[in-house]
Protein backbone atom coordinates (compact mmCIF):
# COMPACT_ATOMS: atom_id res chain seq x y z
CA UNK A 1 0.00 0.00 0.00
CA UNK A 2 1.38 3.74 -0.97
CA UNK A 3 2.36 5.92 1.80
CA UNK A 4 0.02 9.09 2.70
CA UNK A 5 0.87 12.33 2.04
CA UNK A 6 0.28 12.34 5.96
CA UNK A 7 3.14 10.00 6.83
CA UNK A 8 5.82 11.24 3.71
CA UNK A 9 8.88 12.58 5.08
CA UNK A 10 9.88 15.53 3.24
CA UNK A 11 13.12 13.24 1.52
CA UNK A 12 9.58 11.30 0.48
CA UNK A 13 7.62 14.33 -0.71
CA UNK A 14 10.15 15.82 -2.88
CA UNK A 15 11.88 12.65 -4.63
CA UNK A 16 8.34 10.79 -5.63
CA UNK A 17 6.96 10.36 -8.94
CA UNK A 18 4.23 11.43 -10.27
CA UNK A 19 2.15 8.18 -9.67
CA UNK A 20 3.45 7.58 -6.30
CA UNK A 21 2.37 10.78 -5.33
CA UNK A 22 -1.18 10.88 -7.16
CA UNK A 23 -1.27 7.04 -5.04
CA UNK A 24 -0.11 9.18 -1.54
CA UNK A 25 -2.99 12.20 -2.24
CA UNK A 26 -5.78 9.68 -3.44
CA UNK A 27 -4.94 7.55 0.37
CA UNK A 28 -4.76 10.63 2.51
CA UNK A 29 -8.59 11.22 1.96
CA UNK A 30 -9.24 14.60 1.80
CA UNK A 31 -6.61 15.86 4.27
CA UNK A 32 -4.18 17.30 2.01
CA UNK A 33 -3.82 21.20 1.94
CA UNK A 34 -1.98 22.88 -0.99
CA UNK A 35 -1.35 26.99 -0.16
CA UNK A 36 -0.64 28.79 -3.36
CA UNK A 37 2.17 31.70 -3.18
CA UNK A 38 3.32 34.51 -5.09
CA UNK A 39 7.30 34.89 -5.45
CA UNK A 40 7.12 38.08 -7.28
CA UNK A 41 5.71 40.28 -4.10
CA UNK A 42 8.02 41.17 -1.05
CA UNK A 43 7.15 38.13 1.33
CA UNK A 44 5.12 38.43 4.43
CA UNK A 45 8.06 38.61 6.24
CA UNK A 46 10.48 40.30 4.12
CA UNK A 47 13.72 37.76 4.23
CA UNK A 48 11.69 34.64 4.18
CA UNK A 49 9.43 33.14 1.18
CA UNK A 50 5.99 32.81 1.07
CA UNK A 51 6.92 29.51 0.64
CA UNK A 52 8.64 28.55 3.65
CA UNK A 53 6.10 30.60 5.84
CA UNK A 54 3.20 28.38 4.17
CA UNK A 55 4.99 25.30 4.29
CA UNK A 56 5.94 26.02 8.36
CA UNK A 57 2.09 26.28 8.76
CA UNK A 58 1.12 23.21 7.79
CA UNK A 59 0.61 23.08 3.81
CA UNK A 60 1.73 19.88 1.80
CA UNK A 61 1.54 21.35 -1.51
CA UNK A 62 3.22 24.93 -2.50
CA UNK A 63 1.25 25.91 -5.96
CA UNK A 64 3.67 28.84 -7.32
CA UNK A 65 1.41 31.48 -8.85
CA UNK A 66 2.68 34.09 -11.38
CA UNK A 67 5.60 32.07 -11.50
CA UNK A 68 7.54 33.19 -14.73
CA UNK A 69 9.56 29.33 -16.12
CA UNK A 70 11.88 31.25 -18.37
CA UNK A 71 12.67 34.48 -15.94
CA UNK A 72 12.25 32.43 -12.54
CA UNK A 73 12.18 34.96 -9.81
CA UNK A 74 11.01 34.35 -5.76
CA UNK A 75 11.72 37.07 -3.61
CA UNK A 76 14.22 35.89 -0.21
CA UNK A 77 14.83 32.69 -2.15
CA UNK A 78 18.88 32.06 -1.74
CA UNK A 79 20.00 32.79 -4.99
CA UNK A 80 20.78 29.94 -7.40
CA UNK A 81 20.88 29.27 -11.21
CA UNK A 82 17.34 29.65 -13.06
CA UNK A 83 16.82 25.78 -13.68
CA UNK A 84 17.29 25.48 -9.94
CA UNK A 85 14.89 27.68 -8.37
CA UNK A 86 11.49 24.86 -7.88
CA UNK A 87 14.38 22.47 -6.72
CA UNK A 88 15.80 25.06 -4.14
CA UNK A 89 11.92 25.74 -3.08
CA UNK A 90 11.47 22.21 -2.31
CA UNK A 91 15.15 21.82 -0.86
CA UNK A 92 14.23 24.74 2.25
CA UNK A 93 10.39 23.82 2.49
CA UNK A 94 10.33 19.97 2.05
CA UNK A 95 7.05 20.08 0.19
CA UNK A 96 5.62 19.42 -3.43
CA UNK A 97 5.76 21.89 -5.96
CA UNK A 98 3.21 22.91 -8.68
CA UNK A 99 2.86 25.92 -10.89
CA UNK A 100 -0.21 28.06 -12.38
CA UNK A 101 0.36 27.90 -16.34
CA UNK A 102 -2.49 30.18 -18.01
CA UNK A 103 -3.93 29.28 -21.38
CA UNK A 104 -4.71 32.86 -22.62
CA UNK A 105 -4.50 35.02 -25.72
CA UNK A 106 -2.61 37.90 -26.38
CA UNK A 107 -2.40 41.14 -24.04
CA UNK A 108 -3.56 38.75 -21.21
CA UNK A 109 -4.49 41.19 -18.00
CA UNK A 110 -4.67 44.52 -20.12
CA UNK A 111 -2.64 47.45 -21.27
CA UNK A 112 -1.92 48.75 -17.91
CA UNK A 113 1.84 48.23 -17.11
CA UNK A 114 0.74 48.03 -13.37
CA UNK A 115 -1.24 45.40 -13.33
CA UNK A 116 0.35 43.20 -12.04
CA UNK A 117 -1.56 39.87 -13.18
CA UNK A 118 -0.51 40.99 -16.46
CA UNK A 119 0.86 37.94 -18.82
CA UNK A 120 4.25 37.48 -19.10
CA UNK A 121 6.05 34.58 -21.43
CA UNK A 122 7.29 32.31 -19.16
CA UNK A 123 3.74 32.05 -17.50
CA UNK A 124 2.08 30.80 -20.42
CA UNK A 125 0.71 27.33 -21.16
CA UNK A 126 2.81 26.40 -24.07
CA UNK A 127 4.48 23.08 -24.48
CA UNK A 128 7.96 24.99 -24.10
CA UNK A 129 6.92 26.26 -20.71
CA UNK A 130 5.49 23.12 -19.45
CA UNK A 131 8.69 20.79 -20.85
CA UNK A 132 11.12 23.49 -18.91
CA UNK A 133 8.58 23.03 -15.53
CA UNK A 134 9.41 19.48 -15.68
CA UNK A 135 12.81 19.88 -16.24
CA UNK A 136 12.96 22.34 -13.11
CA UNK A 137 11.10 19.89 -10.61
CA UNK A 138 7.81 20.76 -10.46
CA UNK A 139 5.37 17.98 -9.82
CA UNK A 140 2.43 19.83 -10.83
CA UNK A 141 1.22 21.98 -13.36
CA UNK A 142 -2.02 23.99 -13.22
CA UNK A 143 -3.74 24.75 -16.20
CA UNK A 144 -6.34 27.55 -14.50
CA UNK A 145 -6.49 31.47 -15.66
CA UNK A 146 -5.38 35.15 -13.14
CA UNK A 147 -8.10 37.76 -12.56
CA UNK A 148 -9.02 39.15 -15.70
CA UNK A 149 -7.10 37.19 -17.99
CA UNK A 150 -9.59 35.44 -19.95
CA UNK A 151 -9.08 32.28 -19.66
CA UNK A 152 -11.91 29.83 -20.98
CA UNK A 153 -12.51 26.15 -19.97
CA UNK A 154 -12.64 25.70 -24.01
CA UNK A 155 -8.82 27.19 -24.25
CA UNK A 156 -7.79 25.09 -20.81
CA UNK A 157 -9.27 21.91 -22.48
CA UNK A 158 -7.10 22.38 -25.87
CA UNK A 159 -3.81 22.75 -23.82
CA UNK A 160 -4.09 20.30 -21.78
CA UNK A 161 -4.60 17.65 -24.50
CA UNK A 162 -1.41 19.12 -25.92
CA UNK A 163 0.32 18.88 -22.39
CA UNK A 164 -0.89 14.95 -21.96
CA UNK A 165 0.63 14.57 -24.82
CA UNK A 166 4.16 16.04 -24.28
CA UNK A 167 4.56 16.08 -20.22
CA UNK A 168 2.03 13.95 -19.16
CA UNK A 169 3.95 10.85 -18.12
CA UNK A 170 6.38 13.48 -16.12
CA UNK A 171 4.14 15.24 -13.94
CA UNK A 172 0.74 15.80 -12.34
CA UNK A 173 -1.58 17.64 -14.54
CA UNK A 174 -4.40 19.63 -12.90
CA UNK A 175 -7.08 21.85 -14.77
CA UNK A 176 -9.89 24.06 -13.55
CA UNK A 177 -10.95 27.78 -12.69
CA UNK A 178 -11.60 29.04 -8.75
CA UNK A 179 -13.72 32.14 -10.59
CA UNK A 180 -14.65 33.49 -13.70
CA UNK A 181 -11.11 34.79 -14.71
CA UNK A 182 -12.38 37.63 -16.98
CA UNK A 183 -14.80 35.35 -18.62
CA UNK A 184 -18.58 36.84 -18.18
CA UNK A 185 -20.27 33.70 -19.26
CA UNK A 186 -18.52 31.14 -17.45
CA UNK A 187 -19.44 32.88 -13.69
CA UNK A 188 -21.25 31.53 -10.89
CA UNK A 189 -21.89 27.70 -11.95
CA UNK A 190 -20.84 28.19 -14.99
CA UNK A 191 -17.00 28.40 -13.99
CA UNK A 192 -16.77 24.56 -14.15
CA UNK A 193 -20.03 22.57 -15.22
CA UNK A 194 -20.21 18.70 -15.38
CA UNK A 195 -19.67 18.75 -19.37
CA UNK A 196 -16.49 20.81 -18.18
CA UNK A 197 -15.49 18.17 -15.91
CA UNK A 198 -15.54 15.21 -18.41
CA UNK A 199 -13.83 17.76 -21.11
CA UNK A 200 -10.94 18.04 -18.55
CA UNK A 201 -10.86 14.14 -18.14
CA UNK A 202 -10.96 13.32 -21.47
CA UNK A 203 -8.06 15.73 -22.35
CA UNK A 204 -5.75 14.17 -19.60
CA UNK A 205 -6.34 15.95 -16.08
CA UNK A 206 -5.28 14.22 -13.40
CA UNK A 207 -6.56 16.58 -11.18
CA UNK A 208 -10.03 18.68 -11.46
CA UNK A 209 -10.21 22.17 -10.03
CA UNK A 210 -13.34 23.90 -8.52
CA UNK A 211 -14.04 26.77 -6.55
CA UNK A 212 -14.73 25.71 -3.03
CA UNK A 213 -18.37 25.67 -1.47
CA UNK A 214 -19.27 29.09 -0.64
CA UNK A 215 -16.24 31.47 -2.36
CA UNK A 216 -18.20 32.51 -5.46
CA UNK A 217 -21.75 33.09 -6.34
CA UNK A 218 -23.58 29.94 -7.06
CA UNK A 219 -21.36 27.04 -5.66
CA UNK A 220 -22.98 25.61 -3.14
CA UNK A 221 -21.46 21.71 -1.32
CA UNK A 222 -24.26 19.73 -3.42
CA UNK A 223 -23.23 21.46 -6.45
CA UNK A 224 -19.26 20.72 -6.22
CA UNK A 225 -20.40 17.07 -5.08
CA UNK A 226 -22.16 16.77 -8.19
CA UNK A 227 -18.95 17.30 -10.18
CA UNK A 228 -16.87 15.11 -7.86
CA UNK A 229 -16.30 11.98 -10.04
CA UNK A 230 -13.11 9.97 -12.04
CA UNK A 231 -10.29 12.01 -11.07
CA UNK A 232 -8.74 13.44 -7.91
CA UNK A 233 -10.55 16.95 -7.27
CA UNK A 234 -9.13 20.09 -5.36
CA UNK A 235 -11.68 22.90 -4.64
CA UNK A 236 -9.61 25.94 -4.26
CA UNK A 237 -10.11 29.67 -2.31
CA UNK A 238 -9.33 32.44 -4.90
CA UNK A 239 -11.59 34.69 -3.96
CA UNK A 240 -9.32 36.88 -1.08
CA UNK A 241 -11.66 34.47 1.46
CA UNK A 242 -8.10 33.13 2.26
CA UNK A 243 -7.93 36.56 4.69
CA UNK A 244 -11.73 36.27 6.29
CA UNK A 245 -11.84 35.09 9.73
CA UNK A 246 -10.70 31.60 11.06
CA UNK A 247 -14.13 30.61 11.61
CA UNK A 248 -15.59 31.06 7.89
CA UNK A 249 -12.16 29.12 6.95
CA UNK A 250 -13.32 26.16 8.98
CA UNK A 251 -16.72 26.46 7.80
CA UNK A 252 -15.41 26.51 3.91
CA UNK A 253 -13.12 23.61 5.39
CA UNK A 254 -15.52 21.32 6.28
CA UNK A 255 -18.44 22.10 2.79
CA UNK A 256 -14.95 21.13 1.01
CA UNK A 257 -14.52 17.92 3.15
CA UNK A 258 -18.36 17.38 3.04
CA UNK A 259 -18.45 17.74 -1.16
CA UNK A 260 -15.63 15.12 -1.43
CA UNK A 261 -12.30 16.68 -2.57
CA UNK A 262 -9.04 15.31 -2.34
CA UNK A 263 -7.09 18.04 -1.84
CA UNK A 264 -8.00 21.39 -0.45
CA UNK A 265 -6.49 24.80 -1.71
CA UNK A 266 -5.74 28.45 -0.16
CA UNK A 267 -5.03 31.02 -2.10
CA UNK A 268 -2.50 33.82 -2.26
CA UNK A 269 -4.54 36.98 -1.01
CA UNK A 270 -4.78 36.96 2.56
CA UNK A 271 -3.57 40.31 1.73
CA UNK A 272 -0.76 39.27 -1.15
CA UNK A 273 1.48 36.99 -1.61
CA UNK A 274 0.12 33.97 0.34
CA UNK A 275 -3.50 32.71 2.76
CA UNK A 276 -3.19 34.50 5.88
CA UNK A 277 -0.80 32.37 7.93
CA UNK A 278 -3.45 31.98 11.13
CA UNK A 279 -6.02 30.93 8.55
CA UNK A 280 -3.52 28.24 6.69
CA UNK A 281 -2.99 26.45 10.28
CA UNK A 282 -6.91 26.81 11.20
CA UNK A 283 -7.86 25.03 7.82
CA UNK A 284 -5.19 22.26 8.22
CA UNK A 285 -6.80 21.70 11.87
CA UNK A 286 -9.87 21.53 10.39
CA UNK A 287 -9.23 18.78 7.66
CA UNK A 288 -7.12 16.68 9.85
CA UNK A 289 -7.10 17.71 13.23
CA UNK A 290 -4.53 18.86 15.49
CA UNK A 291 -2.21 15.91 15.26
CA UNK A 292 -1.85 15.58 12.17
CA UNK A 293 -1.79 19.45 11.61
CA UNK A 294 1.29 19.86 13.89
CA UNK A 295 2.83 16.74 13.26
CA UNK A 296 3.60 17.80 9.32
CA UNK A 297 4.65 21.57 10.44
CA UNK A 298 6.97 19.88 13.19
CA UNK A 299 8.17 17.41 10.45
CA UNK A 300 12.28 18.02 9.92
CA UNK A 301 12.88 18.33 6.30
CA UNK A 302 15.95 16.86 7.04
CA UNK A 303 14.14 13.30 7.92
CA UNK A 304 15.13 10.55 5.77
CA UNK A 305 13.17 8.00 4.64
CA UNK A 306 15.68 5.49 5.98
CA UNK A 307 15.30 6.91 9.62
CA UNK A 308 11.43 7.08 9.17
CA UNK A 309 11.13 3.29 7.97
CA UNK A 310 13.84 1.68 10.21
CA UNK A 311 13.53 3.48 13.34
CA UNK A 312 11.02 0.70 15.18
CA UNK A 313 9.83 3.60 17.67
CA UNK A 314 8.17 6.01 14.71
CA UNK A 315 4.76 4.24 14.68
CA UNK A 316 2.55 5.42 11.30
CA UNK A 317 -0.54 7.77 13.18
CA UNK A 318 -3.47 6.22 12.62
Amino acid sequence: MAKRILNMTAEEMTHATKSELIEAIAGSEGRVLASETIGITIPLLTDVTNAEFAASMGADLILLNMFDVQEPKIMALPEVEKEETVREVKRLTGRMVGINLEPVEDNAGGEDPDNMWKMSPGRRATVENAVKACEMGVDMILLTGNPGNGVSNGAITDTLRRLKAAVGDKVILAAGKMHASGIPSEAGEHIVTARDVEEFIGAGADIVLFPAPGTVPGITMEYVRSLVKGVLTMTSIGTSQEGADTETIRQIALMCKMAGTDIHHLGDSGYTGMALPENILAYSKAIRGARHAYRRMAYSVNRSKYYAENNTKLRPAA
